[in-house]
């Protein structure tokens, strides 16, 4: 992969460049020392890959990913020295595109291969993403499901942008919206209850991360909260598991959803929002299959039309409505 750097501190410049080189099939496309530069480069010369620093100086790294992903879109991976303490902006960068985060490695500690490793995963995921390629058949349409009158859930798969859309969608929802809400997002473990707080912020429903063997709770937001994947079991608990293990990113939302359509006995809307790649496109077809609604955020409003995109060319969703419209959908349908 061709991957730039965009860094103004000369050690993690030289950090990130070792990293890389440990893996002969990556080059560095560029380096920027500031925002403005970045989004320059980017227009000249995208590369595959960018990895971002938060704090720069012209332009920091949230509006650099902003303006990058507007003009010149491509993968963003944000390189922060303190993940937990830069939280907040990891989620603004998050919001409009950066895929993902990971600590800079350190220079002169320990194993530098080992150092190295977190970063060249994450490389991997993402180049394994973006050459995903080809759709599905399209699904045989199921009967409509009669709904129960007590068993009401709304499952939510979003990956790149889906913290901001989140944010968007639970803040236009009433406190006393009354279904089970299980959000599964792409995000590392250490930043899961951050990020279930940072909704909390913003939203009339309370958020927390779902605990192993609990059930979903009406009128309240549960976000997966490790690096398992989480599904729902046929006694309606939810479960964290490892398998399955060849699944690229973790927690999958595709797992999830195709759990909720075998043991879901009641009523269920899926909704898929922005992020790249294909996870959720097939879980979301399982879900409609069953005679469930199923929705999919529009390209227009969507930070990185990947994942809907999916879903919808796989005629995996009955509606494709803008971020704004979904959540006037939901309570559409549950009033």
């Amino acid at each position: 992969m061709r991957i730039a750097i965009v860094n103004d501190m000369p050690m993690a410049v030289e950090a990130l460049r070792r990293a890389l080189a440990f893996e002969p099939a990556h080059e560095v496309a560029w380096v920027a020392s500031d925002g403005a530069e970045a989004v320059r480069l980017c227009r000249e010369h995208t590369p595959d890959l960018i990895l971002m620093d938060l704090f720069m100086p012209v332009l920091d790294g949230v509006e650099a990913t902003r303006q990058i992903m507007a003009e010149t879109p491509c993968p963003i991976v944000i390189v922060t020295t303190d993940q937990k303490q830069n939280v907040h902006r990891v989620f603004e960068a998050m919001g409009h595109g950066a895929l993902d985060v990971v600590d800079t490695p350190a220079l002169g500690v320990g194993n530098p291969k080992d150092a190295a490793a977190p970063l060249l995963r994450k490389i991997f995921n993402i180049g394994w993403l973006v050459g995903q390629r080809g759709a599905a058949s399209k699904p045989q349409a199921a009967p409509p499901r009669e709904a129960s009158a007590r068993r009401k859930l709304v499952a939510i798969g979003s990956s790149a942008g889906g913290p901001a859309a989140l944010e968007v969608l639970l803040k236009a929802l009433p406190r006393d919206f009354a279904p089970a809400i299980v959000l599964v997002q792409h995000v590392d473990q250490v930043f899961a209850q951050g990020m279930a707080e940072w909704l909390a912020s913003s939203s009339h429903l309370p958020v927390r991360l779902a605990r192993h063997g609990e059930q979903p709770q009406p009128g309240t937001v549960l976000l997966a909260g490790t690096n398992h994947h989480i599904r729902l079991l046929k006694n309606a608990t939810l479960a964290y598991t490892a398998e399955p293990v060849n699944e690229i990113y973790r927690p999958s939302i595709d797992v999830f959803f195709d759990s909720v359509a075998r043991f879901w006995d009641g009523e269920v809307v899926g909704v898929l929002l922005t992020g790249m790649g294909r996870d959720g496109a097939s879980g979301l077809k399982a879900l409609r299959q069953q005679g469930h609604l199923t929705i999919a955020q529009d390209q227009h409003s969507s930070a990185v039309y990947g994942m809907p995109k999916a879903a919808v060319a796989i005629d995996a969703a009955v509606e494709v409505k803008p971020l704004g419209q979904i959540a006037p959908r939901l309570l559409e349908v549950f009033r």
